[in-house]
């Protein structure tokens, strides 16, 4: 269950929800925070924050300005700022970041391109959108 206190700071303004009993099919284009404890199959692309609860499963590309990640992934990633990738986090599939740490449990199986710039990065979002 959703509860704001278990959520970074970044994420106090949470726009939308996809709880634990959810499943959905399609692509979200949206400029709010996004957490994901459900399960989502398409691309999300958002100008504010995600977050992935450890029980959340996408199979889809995101693109946001920072994405904490708990659950499983598979798809590329996009992040602008930070990518924080748990200790009970599944990841397949490539990433773009400006700065990522990764806790140890966590599995990542991809490419990573990292620092302050990505010089393709608007590119590689309109391939998420």
């Amino acid at each position: 269950m959703f509860k704001k206190e278990n959520h970074p700071e970044s994420f106090k303004d949470v726009e939308t929800i996809i709880g634990e009993s959810i499943r959905v099919k399609g692509n979200f284009n949206g400029n709010g925070n996004i957490v994901i404890d459900g399960v989502l199959e398409g691309s999300l692309a958002t100008k504010g924050n995600v977050f992935i609860g450890d029980k959340a499963k996408i199979t889809g590309n995101i693109s946001a300005q920072e994405i904490i990640i708990n659950g499983e992934i598979n798809g590329n990633l996009v992040v602008k700022e930070t990518l924080s990738v748990g200790s009970t986090a599944k990841l397949t599939g490539d990433i773009d970041c400006s700065n990522m740490s990764i806790e140890h449990g966590a599995i990542f199986n991809g490419r990573c391109a990292m620092g302050k710039k990505i010089a393709n990065v608007s590119e590689k979002e309109e391939k998420i959108q």
